[in-house]
């Protein structure tokens, strides 16, 4: 069995630092690149010395030949537009997130993979996260509890908003669409399905929304934890946050876990404890009781892994498109909101 040859649709922050990245660490090779871009090509070509470089999706698909499955990494706003024309063409997909920048191209982009049988999942990386992991095993194993509540900080400092497309495209960036994915999926994962959404929605520095804060009710019984309370979730994106908060805090019964760091650009900052053990992630908490916990093994690369395992070995899909679509619903309901200051039931 021949491994798994990959082409990449632009080459930009995701395309080279993401997916390229995980791509060469589970040992696959990128054969094709789609980018106009100068710098870009130039950078593609000396990363994978041999692949194809192509002008548009049309070329790419013209050269079929050279490669097995497509990663989408264009800006948002032309992600059901690339899906559509991927799937006309029957070409397996990974669709960077979001999958579309509303629930109407979500479905759209589910129906068309339907109609032509072309198989493809969106790149829902977070579930991967070792927080998001480590929380899961200790669901998992009852050290919380009944959750009740759970929280989730993706906030940073950048008072001076960077000039690329995610900040200053109406229709496809701001945070909403850039970091809420990630954080309604991994919510839903965890606590089931959403049945209403309140959101405040500010644009402080960017024409887009730089500012996000969302309340998810969820049903009882839902996701991995089935708690029998219908778990609230408070969800944070903010880039204008001279304090990050703890970035995770799951509410139980029994007790709480704790992460006590931030991401900046990237890398790991502390901002409330030190002195945790080094194969630990986040805390387990008691009043002035904590414990540090064991961090659960997995990490980005293994999205990479179930893709060729759902490729070549008929394994599971490692993302349901279906499971985007409903965050798209979600997402949806969450931009009303913020516009009406109501609850919207999804």
């Amino acid at each position: 069995m021949t491994a798994l040859r990959i082409a990449i649709v632009g080459y930009g922050g995701s395309g080279r630092g993401i997916h390229a990245r995980l791509v060469r660490e589970v040992g696959l090779a990128v054969t094709a690149v789609v980018t106009r871009d100068p710098g870009r090509r130039q950078q593609a070509a000396s990363d994978w010395p041999g692949a194809r470089l192509h002008d548009d999706l049309d070329a790419l698909v013209a050269a079929r030949s050279g490669y097995d499955v497509v990663v989408v990494t264009s800006p948002t706003s032309l992600h059901a537009e690339h899906a559509a024309h991927l799937a006309r063409a029957g070409i397996p997909f990974v669709l960077d997130k979001p999958i579309g920048v509303d629930a109407h191209e979500a479905r759209a982009v589910l129906a068309e993979a339907a109609a032509t049988s072309t198989p493809f999942t969106v790149f829902h990386n977070r579930r991967w996260d070792p927080e998001q992991l480590t929380l899961a095993a200790a669901i998992a194993r009852g050290d919380l509890g009944d959750v009740h509540t759970f929280e989730r900080r993706w906030e940073r400092w950048r008072p001076q908003p960077q000039q690329r497309w995610k900040e200053n495209d109406v229709v496809g960036g701001g945070l909403l669409l850039d970091l809420g994915p990630h954080l309604v999926d991994s919510a839903t994962q965890l606590f089931g399905r959403v049945t209403s959404v309140w959101a405040q929605t500010r644009r402080l520095t960017t024409p887009t929304e730089d500012d996000v804060f969302l309340v998810l009710q969820h049903e009882p019984g839902g996701g991995l934890a089935r708690s029998a309370h219908g778990v609230v979730s408070r969800l944070w994106a903010g880039s204008v946050v001279g304090a990050p908060g703890p970035r995770t805090r799951a509410l139980g019964t029994r007790g709480a876990y704790v992460v006590t760091t931030y991401e900046q650009d990237g890398s790991p900052f502390e901002v409330l404890d030190s002195g945790a053990p080094e194969d630990s992630e986040g805390w387990l908490a008691r009043g002035r009781e904590r414990t540090s916990v064991p961090r659960a093994p997995g990490g980005h690369v293994d999205f990479y892994r179930a893709l060729v395992a759902w490729l070549q070995d008929d394994g599971d899909i490692p993302v349901d498109p279906a499971d985007a679509v409903r965050t798209a619903e979600v997402l949806d309901a969450a931009r009303v909101s913020g516009r009406d200051g109501r609850t919207i039931h999804v």
